[in-house]
């Protein structure tokens, strides 16, 4: 009996320990196949704002030269003088002042087409689903700085076909105007991602168990009730994910008033937060340097992380009651 005793805890500690053997095998093939994305991801998003941090706390600054100046250029420690000047720039809240202009007025509407063209696709009234939804995600697929091209020629008042059509009907409009800057920008964000947040949707629409419907149908709901009482709040949680990215992307405003400053040259270097980081990272406004722009970059990545913060803490509020 003791024999047998022992050969059994035998058995248990030698199987203990092969399947310990395996489950390092595993978790070491795991970390080999984990590997290249983590490196990558430790070079191209973590290192970089380090040094994002790390030259924010400096400026390049002149030496020598004399009374005419034509010193040499060196970065010297200036503390949280950088910051001092992001949040101190009257061109830099006006910048913040228009990008959560355009953000309360895009989102919104964004968001909201995004989930009605889900909603289509989900319902029984589309039936090349696949068609419609590889045309909604398309634009998505073209990249940002491309779209933004195409919608300056669009805007362009001299060969835009869309300008010479509303002429034609006796309807005038400069997409260029300052009134209609904001508003042109937006279109061409939402003409981009509404079809990226319409997956998102579409997406939390598919995953709802089919069993509700077939409930809801048994106790004689119709399809608006359908959408309303059991889709509606179903993609809730989807929506939540959908504007808070589009709020943190909005927020970095910054491939489409660049490019239709080259159309336009009254939009100024400064008329987004990091319009003005890219011109200060290159000198063309003063200070100029790395270590402003930086902090330029970096007060913005705070006030966007507060605005998802608050959106995201008024929709659990929301949703408690």
């Amino acid at each position: 009996m003791i024999a047998t005793t022992n050969k059994a805890a035998s058995a248990r500690r030698s199987d203990g320990s092969g399947r310990s053997g395996i489950a390092k095998r595993v978790n070491r093939t795991g970390w080999a196949f984990m590997a290249p994305f983590a490196i990558l991801f430790v070079l191209v998003f973590i290192l970089p704002i380090i040094w994002a941090v790390y030259s924010s706390f400096f400026r390049q600054v002149s030496t020598g030269g004399g009374a005419y100046g034509g010193g040499e250029l060196v970065n010297q420690f200036v503390g949280l003088e950088n910051f001092r000047y992001a949040v101190t720039s009257p061109e830099f809240w006006s910048g913040v002042g228009r990008v959560i202009l355009y953000t309360v007025i895009q989102v919104p509407i964004m968001i909201i087409a995004a989930l009605a063209l889900a909603m289509i696709i989900d319902s029984f009234v589309v039936k090349h689903v696949s068609g419609f939804r590889l045309g909604y995600f398309l634009p998505y697929a073209i990249p940002g700085a491309v779209a933004s091209i195409i919608w300056v020629y669009l805007y362009n008042g001299q060969i835009s076909p869309i300008v010479k059509g509303l002429a034609a009907l006796g309807i005038n409009v400069d997409f260029f105007a300052s009134n209609m800057l904001l508003a042109s920008m937006a279109n061409i964000t939402t003409w981009t991602f509404t079809g990226y947040n319409m997956l998102i949707f579409l997406a939390a629409l598919q995953a709802i168990p089919h069993d509700l419907y077939e409930a809801a149908r048994i106790d004689g709901a119709n399809g608006w009730q359908v959408a309303t009482k059991i889709k509606l709040p179903n993609v809730r949680s989807a929506a939540l994910l959908a504007m808070l990215l589009s709020i943190v992307g909005s927020i970095q405003l910054f491939n489409e008033p660049t490019l239709m400053q080259t159309a336009d040259p009254g939009i100024s270097k400064s008329y987004t937060p990091m319009m003005m980081a890219l011109n200060t990272s290159r000198g063309t406004m003063t200070p100029g340097g790395d270590g402003p722009a930086s902090a330029i970059a970096i007060v913005m990545a705070l006030i966007a992380g507060i605005l998802a913060m608050i959106y995201a803490l008024v929709e659990r509020k929301v949703n408690e009651q």
